[in-house]
């Protein structure tokens, strides 16, 4: 007998905000989980390294998340034609997607793995990582490179259950997984003093583990569609449509990671310093933006199920019902950054100055959370529907046309006696502004845009 909580959510019935909220909780909680693995990370080099390690990680960051695209795109497109199929109720394309999800999600790891080893150190050289730093940046996403499987077939099954509504499975495989990371740190790094690269094994082991269980959840699902090697052949049809949905949604993150990763390279010119505040101040915010991104993912599930039973009326209803809910959690997460900030930062570093700048930072970035929310929860409707490339334009001009060279301006201009090389809040002013405009476009575009005329089904 199965147990009710690990059930699929049936998305088309129901109480539209009942079955959101009920998607979106595992979903969040799962997303913590996933968080503590660069949050443990960073903790335990901090403490037993010292802050350049911890440097070193933040800044190693960027330049994985910008391989990821391949990961992103083919698990977003995952997502939208599962739960369209799913809301059709066609057995036949459920199984042929998530078979040619397999076959991707290999030829997309050995892809990752051969660029992303053969780029690392030029790239970090590139972005002026101080030399310092360096040699530990490149052995940390050297050995992330190395284990991309687990990473890809982690992400991306857990993108097929999302849309499957079963959001309660990836939690509890996550859940396991960060323990046997948190404990693999606290062995290779305090124990075998392996350092930076200690933790990067630690991360990939743990992630390796979630793709394995999230592989056996998928083969006991026959009740829903057919798990079996022959959907593994390549077929054009399913895999060409998830490439296509995906390959917006995949942009979309590469212009984001590469906006940061242009940023990182104008902090680095302001010192380790910053660059450690800056990965304080990237771990609060990683849990900070759970909530609007569980519900952005909640709203991808909920409008491709809805859409691929052609209830578009309810897609109308809950949009607006996951926004509001959306909003009232940013409300909570900002007042809790203000109250309880510095708090959170002493978690990652006993050091006094690193602590001041990282809530000077938040201070500045507070506001924009409740932008970022209407900006995930509308989006995410359109992609759900199908409509990846209109989210693709928006993330465009908020990241690469304003938030990128607004930054590299405002530091420019802000150029004075007191600030020879320029003032490094501009760096995050710009970010507040970039937000602003992508809030204005998505409500415009959710009003007046063509997603509702999109669908796979």
């Amino acid at each position: 007998m199965k147990m009710k909580a690990f059930e699929a959510v049936d998305m088309t019935v129901g109480r539209p905000w009942e079955q959101i909220l009920k998607f979106t909780v595992p979903m969040l909680l799962g997303n913590v989980v996933q968080q503590l693995y660069s949050t443990v990370d960073s903790i335990v080099v901090g403490r037993y390294v010292g802050d350049n390690a911890l440097a070193a990680v933040g800044s190693a960051a960027p330049i994985f998340n910008l391989l990821l695209i391949l990961f992103i795109g083919i698990s977003m497109g995952a997502t939208i034609m599962v739960a369209q199929y799913l809301g059709a109720r066609d057995r036949n394309a459920l199984s042929w997607t998530i078979g040619n999800c397999f076959t991707l999600i290999v030829i997309a790891s050995i892809a990752m793995t051969v660029i992303g080893v053969a780029i690392t150190r030029p790239m970090l050289v590139l972005l002026r990582t101080p030399e310092s730093i360096l040699d530990w940046c490149a052995d940390y996403l050297i050995i992330l490179f190395l284990g991309s499987i687990g990473l890809g077939f982690y992400n991306i099954l857990s993108g097929v259950l999302r849309g499957m509504g079963d959001a309660m499975s990836a939690l509890i495989y996550l859940i396991v997984a960060s323990v046997i990371n948190i404990g693999l740190d606290i062995l290779f790094v305090a124990k075998f003093g392996m350092g930076v690269a200690g933790v990067a094994l630690a991360t990939i082991i743990a992630q390796g583990i979630s793709a394995v269980l999230c592989i056996n959840r998928l083969r006991k699902m026959n009740d829903v569609f057919d798990f079996g090697f022959k959907y593994f052949k390549w077929d054009g049809h399913y895999a060409g449509q998830m490439i296509r949905l995906g390959f917006p949604s995949g942009i979309t993150q590469a212009i984001f990671s590469m906006s940061i990763v242009l940023v990182q390279s104008l902090t680095n010119s302001f010192g380790e310093q910053l660059i450690a505040a800056n990965v304080i101040v990237q771990r609060v915010d990683g849990f900070a933006v759970l909530p609007i991104f569980s519900f952005g993912s909640a709203l991808t599930t909920y409008a491709g199920q809805n859409i691929g039973a052609g209830n578009k009326e309810r897609v109308e209803q809950g949009s607006r019902q996951g926004l509001i809910m959306s909003l009232i959690f940013s409300a909570i997460i900002v007042a809790v950054i203000l109250l309880f900030g510095r708090g959170l930062m002493s978690i990652f570093t006993s050091t006094t100055e690193l602590v001041d700048l990282g809530m000077h930072i938040m201070k500045i970035l507070a506001a924009g959370y409740i932008l970022m929310a209407i900006i995930q929860a509308l989006t995410g409707v359109m992609r759900g529907a199908g409509d990846t490339v209109t989210p693709m334009w928006i993330s465009i001009t908020e990241t690469f046309f304003l938030r990128m060279p607004l930054a590299y301006i405002m530091v420019y201009l802000s150029r004075s006696e007191a600030y020879p090389i320029g003032n490094r809040d501009m760096i995050y002013w710009s970010l507040l502004i970039a937000w602003a405009i992508g809030a204005a476009m998505s409500i415009f575009f959710y009003k007046f845009g063509k997603w509702r005329q999109k669908g796979v089904v």
